[in-house]
């Protein structure tokens, strides 16, 4: 069998390289600060080896020039001789990072470089026609001035520069110049450089754009609350504080640093895009990487830190790693254990923040399985007396048959029915509760119902019914009779798995909406109920069967503009009646 070589044009190869090596043009600026941070650190390395001398202080800078059409990055960091110009930068995809690791192996070095495949400087060619370099070696030796106008031709020769490190000159491309404008230049260095490791100054500006040591870095002891909820403000741009948060720090068996943090939602289930930001070594990588993150964790805000992992994730790699796995399991044993310890050691302060994370943890209970059973001691609700039951508790205590509440504004008819029979109910008034409600129906055989479901024993008193059935005139409305041991004439309800059928599909925006079941429960007890048996005017009696109906439609849900025209003139009527008397 012949063997042989792949052969590449770099002719061909060059232009693909330049227009899709990132699907986003602002990279350009994060490889080319990032490659001068490196260049730093090894410098730093160098020095404390006393293999070379640094006594200045490590410093990059950012500076737009309109007029010329330029945008400079420079460094003080290793520098490049000619020889190493060319052996880093004219050939593709060599890794001087990757020859510096190998060189100076040490864990906490290798932890510390970031760029590692020798292809973020041709970033520079998406928004550039010519770029320059002109740098000055830490060994000594004359400057080199390195010039590509993209192609696969350059021209090297002496530099200007007289300082060690590397400044890096783009020529900005006639339909690039929106990279002109330095509050461009801050929003891309804010989103990607704002944390590095060492100071970057824009143009002429005395402050550096970024915080060289973010809280995720720190010792948790050392972090106050104030600086904690100071980073949630500046990242996230909340004007609400967060209720609380996990700091993750690891060293073994994989490095992970962050900050996890439990917002208060004002919407629930709001936009939750682009809240957990991930990063390498202190370079902003991607939003919500679902193969680190779970899934329901993306109702937090954070920051996660992982030098594990590449600069350019590739979702297929990520899914295939071994580590990765470990790393998202990690942060989600985090914070359930956070979970589980605010309710077992600080229940009050667990009982203030729960109505905000119960959606939540619920999330994550119906995601992840582990996730719930760790939880499951942890679930509760509030009662009809506004205090937190443990659902798991509350169960047991009623044989598995709870009666829950959605709306207690909705409801408060039926609440109070149930409070002058002495029973007690939970309340469960979020969206995900009607699907978490099946979920533990099938999990631990539970039964919910609805504080609005149909009775299940219903007296029967046939003259009422029929009374009310055939003035009504609806063919899909049960009518019913019931001791409700109130005073109120009559309550409207649903039946309970139709009802919650119809929630879940609407939920997920199913275009499908199962028909409706209402049934009139008519109250015996009501002394209204005797009397409407009694009137000879039947339009009056009809008028009084329609205003119970519609009354009881009121305490169940809103009505519909005709639905509440015909109450309001109906109700004037009556009113009119009683004021003749």
């Amino acid at each position: 069998m012949k063997k042989g070589n792949i052969k590449v044009h770099t002719q061909n190869i060059f232009p693909v390289i330049k227009k899709w090596l990132y699907s986003d043009k602002d990279i350009f600026l994060r490889e080319l600060v990032v490659n001068g941070c490196d260049a730093i650190t090894k410098m730093k390395k160098l020095s404390s080896l006393g293999e070379a001398e640094m006594n200045d202080q490590p410093k990059l800078s950012v500076v737009c020039d309109k007029e010329a059409k330029t945008v400079t990055i420079s460094d003080n960091g290793i520098g490049m001789t000619a020889e190493e110009v060319e052996k880093y930068i004219t050939q593709v995809a060599f890794s001087g990072a990757e020859e510096f690791l190998e060189k100076y192996k040490s864990n906490q070095e290798e932890s510390q470089i970031i760029g590692h495949f020798g292809l973020g400087f041709y970033s520079a060619f998406m928004v550039a026609d010519v770029v320059e370099i002109d740098t000055l070696s830490y060994k000594g030796g004359n400057a080199v001035k390195w010039v590509c106008d993209g192609g696969t031709e350059y021209e090297m020769g002496d530099g200007e520069r007289t300082e060690r490190g590397t400044t890096i000159t783009l020529h900005i491309a006639e339909n690039e110049t929106e990279f002109l404008e330095p509050f461009k230049l801050k929003s891309i260095l804010l989103k990607y450089c704002g944390f590095l490791p060492y100071p970057i100054y824009q143009d002429d500006e005395e402050n550096p754009v970024n915080d060289t040591c973010p809280l995720w870095t720190r010792n948790p002891a050392d972090c106050s609350e104030e600086q904690y909820k100071e980073l949630y403000h500046r990242i996230f741009s909340d004007i609400n504080d967060p209720l609380f948060w996990i700091h993750l720090n690891v060293e073994y068996p994989f490095s992970l640093k962050g900050i996890l943090y439990f917002p208060k939602l004002t919407h629930e289930f709001e936009s939750a895009e682009g809240q957990i930001k991930l990063f390498n070594n202190q370079v902003f990588v991607a939003d919500n990487i679902k193969e680190v993150i779970p899934e329901y964790l993306m109702l937090l805000k954070g920051v996660i830190d992982c030098p594990d992992l590449p600069l350019n994730v590739s979702r297929s790699f990520l899914q295939n790693d071994g580590q990765v796995n470990k790393i998202s399991v990690h942060i989600t044993k985090k914070v359930a254990d956070k979970l589980v310890s605010l309710h077992n050691t600080e229940k009050e302060q667990y009982d203030t923040y729960y109505d905000d994370i119960a959606p939540f943890i619920e999330y994550g209970c119906l995601r992840d399985e582990k996730f719930y059973d760790k939880l499951k001691p942890c679930l509760q609700a509030k009662d009809l007396d506004g205090n937190f039951v443990e659902i798991t508790k509350y169960a047991e205590e009623n044989n598995k048959e709870i009666t829950y509440v959605s709306d207690p504004k909705m409801q408060v008819q039926y609440i109070k029915i149930l409070k002058e029979a002495d029973k007690n109910a939970i309340i469960l008034p979020h969206i995900i509760d009607t699907h978490f409600i099946s979920f533990l129906e099938m999990k631990e055989g539970y039964k919910f119902t609805r504080i609005d479901s149909t009775p299940e024993n219903n007296e029967g008193d046939e003259e009422i019914s029929k009374l009310f059935t055939d003035i009504l005139g609806d063919e899909s409305l049960k009518v019913t009779t019931a001791s409700l041991k109130t005073n109120v004439p009559a309550i409207l309800s649903e039946d309970e798995q139709t009802r919650r059928m119809a929630d879940i599909t609407r939920m997920f925006g199913g275009g499908y909406t199962a028909p409706k079941t209402y049934t009139l429960i008519v109250n015996t007890d009501s002394p209204l109920t005797e009397k409407v048996k009694t009137i000879k005017d039947e339009e009056i009696k009809k008028d009084i069967c329609k205003q119970i109906y519609d009354i009881a439609r009121i305490c169940h849900a809103p009505l519909e503009v005709d639905q509440l025209a015909k109450f309001i003139e109906r109700s004037t009527k009556i009113l009119e009646m009683l004021a003749d008397k």
